[in-house]
């Protein structure tokens, strides 16, 4: 998570800026869609917290614990909503893995923010569990030639409910969550 500095504020950069615009999906007219946008803000800021580049900032001992017990609410929250729609069920598995990196970190020793610390199965697996989907999200992501008149060509939407922004916008957290676990 703390990795080199040009890579570590580019996460912050990518992370922060997929928070804000989370943030404007909030405004949408459809209730699940705010919902699940709040909750990505959320791991997005949080994100970019985790990313900072040690050299800049440390965070204090307190700061780790904190973090595991915003995400494990969150994670609950998002276990909660997923008994109406099973897309929560990645919100889930983020929520446990900014859970699993912030206990990983609060256990390392002062200063040692990277490199051989977790467990490597359970690492190993939230890897391939990110991989996958981000993959899977990019695939989804490639333009397919719309039907004339057909649903989404209408200019009528707004910032808050156009799905391929809020693909990209999960992309680009799928994304930073593979490179942040790969610095473990």
């Amino acid at each position: 998570m703390h990795g080199p500095g040009s890579s570590g504020w580019l996460l912050v950069a990518l992370c922060a800026a997929t928070g804000a615009y989370c943030l404007l999906r909030m405004r949408s007219s459809v209730e699940e869609q705010r919902r699940a946008a709040g909750g990505e803000a959320l791991m997005g800021f949080g994100m970019a917290a985790m990313a900072v580049p040690a050299a800049v900032f440390t965070p204090p001992v307190w700061a780790w614990p904190l973090w595991a017990v915003v995400f494990g609410v969150a994670g609950l929250h998002a276990l909660w909503a997923a008994r109406v729609s099973a897309g929560h069920l990645h919100h889930v598995v983020g929520a446990g893995a900014m859970v699993y990196m912030a206990v990983v970190m609060a256990a390392a020793p002062r200063g040692a923010h990277h490199g051989g610390a977790g467990i490597p199965a359970l690492t190993a697996a939230l890897l391939l569990y990110f991989t996958a989907y981000v993959l899977v999200t990019g695939a989804r992501l490639v333009p397919v030639p719309a039907l004339a008149g057909g649903p989404g060509t209408g200019s009528g939407t707004g910032w808050g409910d156009r799905p391929e922004l809020a693909r990209a916008c999960r992309l680009s957290m799928g994304i930073a969550m593979v490179a942040m676990l790969l610095t473990m």
